[in-house]
This record gives structure tokens, C-alpha cells and sequence, in this order.
């Protein structure tokens, strides 16, 4: 029998399983809401203890990270995921989740050959165009500045 990508296309579409749109929209903006609120809140706190801005958002930076590699750790970043879907994906939370996952993952390889060469197999991407943008935009900001 012979499959064409329009017969594949319907099967793909009859297996699938339906989404509720809105049910996922509003979890993910609730989740990345709350992830933002919590850093806004950890800031704040900061502030009131009397840290300067550069050094409370650097505190506030290292306990997200902190946060989302340990519940990645123990399993509970993929179960909030599963139902936040898009909301977990705040950047600074989102990122620390894709390098401690890949690490975790990688761990029976060993520590260089395991850990140390596939950390970055999910963030890598994200940082290679980073920077190659980041480069590309000062270059543009500078010549027309």
C-alpha cells in the first residue's frame, strides 16, 4: 500500500490526540506568570534587605537556577511541564532545565564523555544563535550609532 503525505497527513491528524487550546493557554500564562512573580517577589526581597539592584538581581538569578535544576533533579519540573507546557519555558528557569535534564540524562557516560560533552545538547542551539545575534545586532547598533 502506498502512503501519500496527504493519507499521512489525516491518519497523523486521526491519531493525535485534540488539544483544549485554552485550557493550555491560561496554564501556561498562569505557570509563567507565578515563575515571574516569584522572581519579582525574590528581587523585591533582595532589595529590602538592602542589596543594590545589580546584586539582588544577581541573587535573584542563582535561586531560579537553583530551583529549576533541583526540581528537575527530583522530577518534578517535567510533571509541572506536562501541564504548563509553554509556561515553564521562562527563560532563565526554562534554560536551567534543558542543561540540568541533558546532564542528568548523560550521567551514566561518565563525567567527560557523558556529562561534559552533551551538557549542551538541548541548550547549546540556544546559545550558539544567541551570540551569533547578539554579534550581529552590535554590529548594526554600532554603525548606525
Amino acid at each position: 500500500m502506498n502512503i501519500t503525505p496527504q493519507m499521512y497527513s489525516r491518519m497523523s491528524e486521526n491519531a493525535s490526540p485534540k488539544s483544549n487550546y485554552r485550557v493550555n493557554i491560561a496554564a501556561a500564562f498562569a505557570v509563567g506568570g507565578l515563575i515571574c512573580v516569584t522572581g519579582q517577589l525574590l528581587l523585591d526581597m533582595f532589595g529590602s534587605l538592602g542589596f543594590d539592584k545589580t546584586t539582588g538581581s544577581a541573587w535573584t538569578s542563582i535561586i531560579l537556577v537553583a530551583a529549576s535544576a533541583a526540581c528537575t533533579g527530583f522530577g518534578w519540573y517535567q510533571k509541572l511541564a506536562r501541564h504548563a507546557g509553554a509556561g515553564t519555558l521562562v527563560p532563565i528557569t526554562g534554560f536551567s532545565n534543558a542543561v540540568s535534564s541533558s546532564a542528568i540524562e548523560s550521567q551514566s557516560e561518565g563525567l567527560v564523555l557523558g556529562v561534559g560533552a552533551k551538557i549542551f545538547t538541548i541548550a547549546g542551539p540556544v546559545i550558539l544563535y544567541g551570540c551569533c545575534a547578539s554579534v550581529i545586532y552590535g554590529v548594526i547598533y554600532f554603525l548606525l550609532h
